[in-house]
């Protein structure tokens, strides 16, 4: 069993990983975000990707999700913990709230999203109801009880297409549809990991409320403050949980 941690905004990477090497891999839907970063955390081995490159350059609506999820699975990756910012929307979801989303809902658009668009031998259709891994979301809200750090144990992800934040029409859309949280990447790499019989779970970082939900306006700074509290938690989670990772 082979575990991976693809990190989003605010965990471009890992101080606590102790690198070992790395891993530059050719696939067929062309090149991943970054190399692929072989080491151990809490003295377990796991594969360390940033999703938006290292620096923090490719937009959410411009990440080759196709190529990132291949490569993993070819370096026999066989779990991805995908951690990301949010932006909060549940009147629980207050910002430095740490997630573990169980649905989610897609509303992005244009994106590579499938593996099984050519070349087919038959049209290939892919199981979604639970689209997070119960197994493994299980094994991150045990170790988040063990580790006695708080976590919001449910949830609905709604994904935007980004980069621009939301309106508030679009976040009051998104509320009654039953989003509790809103973020940009989310999705398609929860179903490409699905389709490649991967088993995948999100920590969401709730870096800000979403338009509308509170007064104001939203700004960088408080986003960076807030994901400063957020993702140390996140990272003390990851330790935990790749600690139960046998």
């Amino acid at each position: 069993m082979t575990l991976a941690i693809i990190g989003g905004t605010g965990l471009t990477q890992i101080e606590a990983l102790t690198i070992t090497g790395e891993e530059r891999v050719t696939t067929p839907f062309g090149e991943p975000s970054a190399p692929y970063l072989l080491g151990e955390l809490n003295g377990k081995k796991l594969v360390f990707l940033a999703r938006h490159g290292n620096p923090h350059r490719i937009p959410p609506h411009k990440i080759n999700y196709r190529a990132n999820i291949w490569g993993l699975n070819q370096l026999g990756v066989t779990e991805i913990i995908g951690v990301a910012a949010v932006g909060g929307i549940g009147a629980e979801m207050a910002p430095a709230v740490i997630a573990i989303p169980d649905q989610l809902i897609d509303y992005s658009y244009g994106r590579e999203h499938t593996f099984f668009a050519d070349d087919l031998e038959h049209v290939t259709h892919i199981d979604f109801t639970e689209p997070y891994s119960p197994s493994l979301r299980a094994r991150i809200i045990q170790a988040a009880q063990q580790a006695q750090i708080s976590v919001s144990t449910s949830g609905t992800y709604g994904c935007t297409q980004g980069p621009r934040l939301e309106t508030i029409a679009e976040i009051k859309r998104m509320a009654k549809d039953g989003c509790d949280l809103v973020g940009m990447t989310g999705m398609p790499e929860a179903s490409l990991a699905r389709e490649l019989g991967l088993a995948y779970a999100n920590i969401s970082v709730v870096a800000n409320w979403a338009a509308g939900v509170v007064e104001g306006e939203i700004t960088m700074a408080e986003i960076e403050k807030n994901l400063e509290v957020g993702m140390a938690n996140a990272i003390a989670l990851l330790k935990a949980t790749v600690f139960l990772n046998d």
